[in-house]
């Protein structure tokens, strides 16, 4: 039986990034390179309710070998406070062989309110979309953090509220392309959906130092597991 101790989330007076960052991943299914990732954070020149914000974007393709069973192209936008990183803005625009989706959300974090394409939704206190949900975790203050803690994080997707749930593993080395890094290793829970089984793992590998560089993850899916692993990272804050 596993203990698990809930805890508050919590940043760090110092954010784990700073415009200017870019990581690259690549998507393993097995011994094949599937698909490419890039994250940026840029800087803007928007604001909203007169606050400044970065610019997050998650882009991701498949490779080169992979478009012609199924061409993937998808992009994600977030604007976060610089401050206590939630978001103010996410849009998605997602192209999966015939598939397509765009989507436009507003949050609103001091009346608990979400405004999607298909209305508006009851958020919770501090709602994120996916990718400020994981910038977010990355600045959280970790400082005495042990085996069995888990973190809940509110986020907004596919026209609902969920609660994703993150549980604190422990310590390893992972060995990555672009050298060994002492980690962080976390179990975030995922929805089953079509990819997804009910019973699916993820593992999450972040570096145990200022930058938090998620640097590894791992995930089963219907048939096998993939892995996603960093490249490249240019610009890191430390």
């Amino acid at each position: 039986m596993q203990l698990v101790f809930p805890q508050e989330l919590e940043n760090r007076k110092e954010t784990a990034f700073k415009p200017g960052e870019e990581l690259k991943y690549r998507l393993r299914y097995g011994f094949i390179t599937a698909a490419e990732a890039t994250l940026n954070v840029l800087d803007s020149d928007v604001k909203f309710d007169n606050k400044p914000v970065f610019h997050l974007v998650a882009q991701g393709k498949t490779a080169a070998s992979f478009n012609l069973f199924y061409k993937v192209r998808n992009r994600y936008d977030s604007y976060i406070d610089r401050k206590d990183l939630t978001p103010y803005l996410y849009t998605e625009n997602i192209r999966e062989a015939n598939y397509r989706r765009t989507d436009k959300v507003r949050f609103y974090q001091d009346q608990n309110k979400v405004v999607g394409n298909k209305g508006t939704f009851k958020g919770r206190d501090k709602t994120f979309d996916l990718v400020s949900a994981f910038f977010f975790a990355r600045s959280l203050d970790l400082s005495g953090v042990r085996p069995g803690t888990l973190f809940t994080i509110p986020y907004f997707l596919d026209d609902e509220v969920a609660d994703m749930k993150i549980t604190y593993v422990g310590k390893e080395t992972i060995k990555t392309p672009i050298g060994t890094f002492n980690c962080l290793k976390f179990n975030p829970s995922i929805k089953p959906g079509r990819i997804f089984r009910k019973d699916s793992k993820l593992y999450l590998w972040i570096t145990d130092d200022g930058n938090r560089i998620p640097v590894k993850a791992q995930v089963e899916i219907l048939v096998g597991s993939v892995t996603l692993e960093v490249t490249s990272a240019k610009g890191l804050k430390y």
